[in-house]
């Protein structure tokens, strides 16, 4: 029997501005708790949003104040599907897996760890962009 939520979604427009993430983790948590997902992916699905949101603002919106990046998150078949979309030119290349021993002996910058946190707590994700040339990264976290 599919869950009584199925296909249900919610969407919201932040500002282009750092702290804005924290909107977006908290509306992931409340959707996720009412979905019933454990604790542990409920912090895994606030970390991939946040971090999504951020580079979305740093990198795809370059720090424009006249941009907007969205968040969208949708259940269907036992699985939120995230989307975060920003007004920028995409990804063009991944940055390599980040030696993590490195960063945090600050030997080397932080660069690629959101990305690095994205693909190791999602169940999948994909850099994409859609018809109308809008970047967006689409994840998924299964109940």
């Amino acid at each position: 029997m599919p869950h009584p939520l199925n296909n249900q979604s919610i969407e919201i427009s932040l500002p282009n501005q750092i702290g804005y993430e924290r909107i977006a983790m908290a509306c992931s948590e409340s959707f996720a708790k009412m979905l019933g997902l454990s604790l542990e992916r409920i912090e895994d699905l606030k970390t991939i949003v946040a971090e999504a949101a951020i580079n979305a603002m740093q990198h795809g919106n370059k720090e424009r104040p006249d941009t907007r990046v969205t968040v969208s998150m949708t259940f269907k078949d036992d699985t939120i599907h995230i989307a975060v979309m920003d007004e920028g030119d995409g990804v063009k290349e991944l940055t390599p897996t980040p030696d993590i021993e490195r960063i945090v002996n600050e030997l080397d910058p932080p660069v690629g760890f959101g990305t690095f946190l994205i693909r190791e707590l999602a169940d999948q994700v994909e850099f994409d962009k859609t018809a109308d040339g809008v970047s967006v990264v689409k994840m998924a976290i299964k109940l």
